[in-house]
């Protein structure tokens, strides 16, 4: 079904159409241009988009929004990035969609995937949701601006690294519901302490439609904060979390030995016991957010249920690798997209209950400011607790660590990802159980690839 017209796209941006034509899809990068897709042309300080239109049509695009001339169909605009959020605003008007806006400092982009196949699960739904990561001030209006006009539920992925970046987001997304997952250190280097954090975090509900809920994590010091940031413009305050107090709580939690857990949940005066594929206790947490929204929106909590118990991990966040080595094969836990303190040790409490061998490639957490030195000393004992027999520290905030664990765990540390592959090779043994994880920047999706035999 056609998703815009160029002459609604012209109507939302304010600009003149070249010619009549439609498009399926929206895409700002050429690369990822595909057939009937309209080309948003942004201009960056690194480099301009309208460079690439030829490029864009050569892949099928099907019309561009450009703010200079073009022999391609186009809608000519004044900005193309402020016609981008344009877009957005006029797919955000059209639809008549429970839209959820999802932020937090660890947990976003699984909940937020968790949330669509939840969603999305039931026959005939038209569910909507934020494409891998994209959940800045670009990604968010793509999100939208690729948002079908009979979307029942959208889930939108919001994501910050300075104060009021999310105060304008959430006026695009306006959601119904607005879930905050977890609140921990991240971008600490442009954040004086993490109350600071939580306050940012809490910008998401400025933008709530009138009689929206607020989602808050119930288990957070930062609890209270978040609830108070909500008042002002929540209709109804929701908490979540494994203390029973809790709104959506985990009345018990079992630990499966195949992988994931058995949870009882209570949702206010309900029980549903379902089954969450992926381990460890934050995927607890994440599944009681899920069945929080999920209820606020008035969608089926037993196909939730299901939904949970079939979530396979994502690339970059928990999928899981068969890695080749000789006479046998080990299991990756791939988990290289991003990394701060908290959410390396929730994963590395995973790797603690893995079968066999463990190994750890850990790259440096980055965006940590002053306190990155004492953030990844401080993981010493979790990489102990793991039972981690050989680790392969990678990146030179990794000193630290590598102090810390000097005569307690067998280690190496290297500078990049091409020394950090052959070590990590030379290391590796059949039954072995490895966790790869650091900042995306460091680049230890390639280390995955170059493990499971793809290139390096």
């Amino acid at each position: 079904m056609t998703l815009w017209t160029s002459a609604e796209i012209a109507a939302a941006t304010r600009g003149f159409a070249s010619a009549d034509f439609t498009v399926d899809g929206v895409a700002f990068d050429s690369r990822e241009v595909g057939d009937r897709d309209l080309f948003v042309a942004l201009t960056g300080e690194h480099t301009d988009g309208h460079r690439f239109l030829d490029q864009a049509f050569g892949q099928g695009a099907g019309g561009a929004i450009v703010s200079t001339p073009s022999s391609h169909p186009n809608v000519q605009v004044g900005d193309t990035f402020a016609a981008l959020e344009d877009l957005a605003r006029a797919a955000r008007a059209r639809t008549a969609a429970k839209v959820i806006g999802v932020t937090g400092s660890v947990g976003k982009t699984s909940t937020k995937e968790a949330l669509y196949a939840a969603l999305a699960r039931a026959p005939g739904v038209c569910a909507h949701r934020s494409v891998k990561s994209y959940n800045n001030h670009t990604g968010v209006p793509l999100s939208l601006a690729r948002m079908p006009a009979d979307t029942q539920f959208a889930v939108l992925e919001m994501g910050m690294n300075h104060p009021g970046e999310l105060a304008h987001l959430t006026t695009l997304v306006r959601p119904h519901v607005a879930l905050v997952t977890a609140i921990a250190p991240a971008h600490t280097e442009f954040f004086p302490d993490e109350s600071a954090i939580a306050d940012a975090k809490g910008e998401i509900f400025r933008g709530l439609e009138p009689g929206g809920t607020a989602i808050i994590p119930y288990d957070s010091p930062h609890r209270d904060r978040l609830i108070d940031a909500a008042k002002p413009y929540a209709g109804r305050i929701v908490t979540f979390g494994l203390d029973r107090a809790a709104d959506v709580s985990a009345a018990d939690s079992m630990a499966l030995r195949a992988g994931g857990s058995f949870v009882s949940a209570r949702i206010g005066l309900r029980d549903l016991s379902f089954t969450v594929a992926q381990p460890g206790q934050h995927w607890v947490s994440n599944a009681l957010a899920v069945l929080a929204v999920v209820d606020a929106v008035g969608a089926d909590l037993a196909l939730a249920g299901l939904a949970l118990a079939e979530l396979g991990g994502l690339p970059g966040r928990g999928a899981r690798v068969s890695v080749p080595v000789a006479e046998g094969e080990a299991v990756l836990i791939d988990e290289s997209y991003n990394a701060n303190p908290a959410s390396m040790r929730a994963t590395l409490a995973v790797l603690a209950k893995e079968p066999g061998r463990h190994v750890a490639v850990l790259g440096e957490m980055r965006e940590l400011g002053e306190g990155s030195d004492e953030f990844h000393a401080g993981l010493a004992d979790d990489v102990i607790g793991a039972r981690v027999e050989m680790a392969v520290l990678v990146g030179k905030a990794m000193t630290p660590l590598a102090e810390a664990l000097e005569g307690r765990v067998e280690f190496v540390h290297v500078p990049d990802v091409a020394q950090a592959l052959d070590r990590a090779r030379a290391a590796i043994r059949p039954g072995d159980a490895v966790l790869v994880k650091g900042s995306n920047g460091v680049g230890l999706s390639r280390l995955v690839s170059g493990l499971a035999g793809g290139k390096s």
